[in-house]
């Protein structure tokens, strides 16, 4: 084992145990306020969340079942308030080419946008995602990957709080406890989604809390809808 490698076994070892026990107060967040959170657009999902929205500067994990269920509608509101910042937002790996009119009709600024696709995601998904989290000059870093160790996701973390960014990981399976500081599993509801929250830094009321998110306007509609994904064989 590396120096490197050994260095990390105590923090791994940490996370595990807070997440197994959510209960323990951590003094360090209780100082956090709502300037270091974006709204996400839900109210109901923004009074679950500590601090009142999505972390500005952590790790944050998706779990769905499949592509297209409407995970990416859950995030336009975020993706819109980034736009007006002078920092990027980065989409990598995404499985499906993100469709840019409906992106643009939903307040994102496609000048501010990239979309990396590595010659490798097994490898160079995650090299990619902590490279750009740690530069600091992106507010958002989206990245679709599977089978990350603890230690990469560790890293991913870290990057994030040294960058002052946002990463936010997809996967498509529940793999143990995870160093992220909010965990969030989507199912496909009707008109909507329910939002289940396995893990949020800072605490919950529950250990678990399940929300249902409609809109009227369809925006979180599953993977027909063009705010989503451009049908690849267009």
């Amino acid at each position: 084992m590396t120096a490197a490698a050994a260095d990390l076994t105590p923090l791994i070892e940490l996370e595990r145990l807070l997440e197994r026990y959510q209960h323990l107060w951590r003094g360090r967040e209780m100082a956090e306020t709502r300037a270091d959170t974006f709204p996400t657009g839900f109210t109901e999902l923004d009074a679950a969340l500590p601090g009142g929205g999505w972390p500005r500067k952590a790790l944050l994990e998706l779990i769905v079942p499949r592509w297209g269920i409407g995970e990416l509608q859950l995030l336009l509101p975020l993706l819109a308030t980034l736009g007006k910042e002078a920092r990027w937002s980065m989409w990598v790996d995404p499985p499906f080419i993100p469709y840019a009119p409906a992106l643009a009709e939903a307040g994102v600024n496609l000048d501010r946008t990239l979309l990396v696709t590595p010659r490798r995601p097994a490898t160079e998904t995650a090299w990619c995602m902590e490279k750009a989290l740690s530069a600091g000059t992106c507010a958002l870093v989206m990245a679709w990957g599977e089978n990350l160790p603890d230690r990469t996701l560790r890293r991913l973390q870290l990057a994030a709080e040294r960058g002052g960014s946002l990463g936010i990981l997809f996967r498509t399976r529940e793999h143990g406890p995870s160093p992220a500081a909010v965990r969030i599993r989507l199912e496909p509801a009707g008109n909507g989604l329910d939002v289940e929250i396995l893990k949020a830094r800072g605490g919950l009321a529950v250990k678990k809390r399940l929300l249902k998110l409609e809109q009227s306007n369809n925006t979180l509609r599953g993977s027909h809808h063009p705010g989503q994904w451009q049908n690849n064989s267009a």
